[in-house]
């Protein structure tokens, strides 16, 4: 395993980036006289965001009803946005484009960056500090439905449904070929304990497992329900590993050959949180070796950074060899999207632009 080096400004993917991290964050006004105290406030007035990307009609109305102009266009493209980005003081973004320096740089008036989701990894987060442009996420809308998908991807996997429902319907009838497995007594493993994971332990709580955590970024955390543990406790004694961490330079690749034949038993693995993470090639060799026994696949590194698609001309041997192994099931990064989570990250986002600037 690569060494993970202190990245604290990279440390922002499944966090809240608006409490984590000082970058972008507007530094303490000094006290005023009221007359100047009410200058600051019209500053805010009728700032202008651009939506460049669809989110819930919540969002909207609520920064609307706070006194901010709102342009809807999700359907413009990359050269637009370049065009009149220096016309607005906000804009509202899921992973359409990237923005790095070039596109920042051309952002003359912005004050904030909302990013509808968790991970932050196509904003260049330091540099809109540096420009005093706050970043913000909402980690925390989507967090139960993350969750709630690595349980019922386990599920699946374990007890087969997948097979089993393709059987049935095709006429096929087999009960022993199916039998499956009970997550009650087995061993899970967590790394990234933050809101995804600490999510998915709550809700695979029930099931009589014992849930070990591990977070470089986080300590005392451990409680009723999880052990907070170091990586070596999880190599010794996982059974199931799930990934909730970002995508960084430190993360990247980070699940690969030396990394998973550190386990000591035969271990599944759970990934809904980017696809990079894991070294999709050596994945596969582990998984024909019997070292990984199945693997649960929200996410894939053949992902454009919209995360829309799959870039099929870098989809090699081990992404067929996945679609065609009995002991993969896959879902295309729907992981955080519920019709529930459409809501509370519209109404987090806005909850946390209205703080800052409304």
């Amino acid at each position: 395993m690569p060494p993970m080096t202190n990245l604290d400004t990279q440390r922002h993917d499944y966090r809240d980036v608006s409490r984590k991290t000082e970058i972008g964050k507007p530094k303490p006004a000094k006290k005023l006289p009221a007359s100047h105290s009410k200058l600051l406030t019209l500053k805010y007035k009728n700032m202008k965001v651009l939506f460049i990307e669809s989110t819930h009609e919540i969002l909207v109305e609520m920064l609307e009803k706070a006194g901010f102009t709102c342009h809807y266009k999700p359907d413009i493209n990359k050269d637009d946005i370049i065009k009149i980005i220096e016309n607005y003081e906000g804009v509202i973004t899921r992973s359409k484009i990237p923005f790095n320096k070039d596109l920042l740089d051309k952002a003359a008036n912005l004050k904030f960056i909302g990013r509808v989701g968790a991970g932050m990894e196509n904003i260049d987060v330091e540099y809109a500090g540096n420009k005093g442009i706050m970043c913000l996420n909402a980690p925390e809308g989507n967090r139960d439905a993350v969750g709630e998908h690595a349980v019922g991807m386990l599920l699946a996997l374990f007890n087969k449904i997948c097979i089993a429902n393709n059987e049935v319907k095709s006429g096929v009838w087999h009960r022993e070929e199916n039998r499956g497995l009970e997550i009650g007594g087995k061993t899970i493993g967590i790394i990234g304990y933050g809101n995804t994971g600490s999510a998915f332990a709550r809700k695979i709580s029930g099931f009589g497992a014992k849930i070990l955590a591990y977070d470089k970024y986080k300590t005392a955390y451990s409680d009723a329900i999880t052990k907070e543990s170091s990586l070596e406790d999880i190599f010794e004694q996982a059974d199931i590993l799930s990934l909730h961490v970002p995508l960084t330079d430190e993360t990247k690749y980070m699940v690969n050959a030396s990394f998973l034949q550190r386990f000591k038993k035969n271990i599944y693995l759970i990934n809904t949180s980017r696809g990079k993470v894991v070294n999709t090639n050596d994945l596969v060799k582990e998984i024909h070796s019997g070292k990984v026994s199945g693997a649960a696949l929200d996410v894939l590194e053949y992902e454009k950074s919209s995360f829309e698609n799959l870039q099929l001309n870098q989809a090699d041997k081990s992404l067929q060899a996945l679609i065609k192994s009995d002991n993969v099931i896959l879902s295309p990064h729907v992981a955080g999207w519920t019709v529930e989570s459409k809501y509370k990250l519209a109404t987090v986002l806005a909850d946390k632009i209205i703080k800052h600037f409304a």
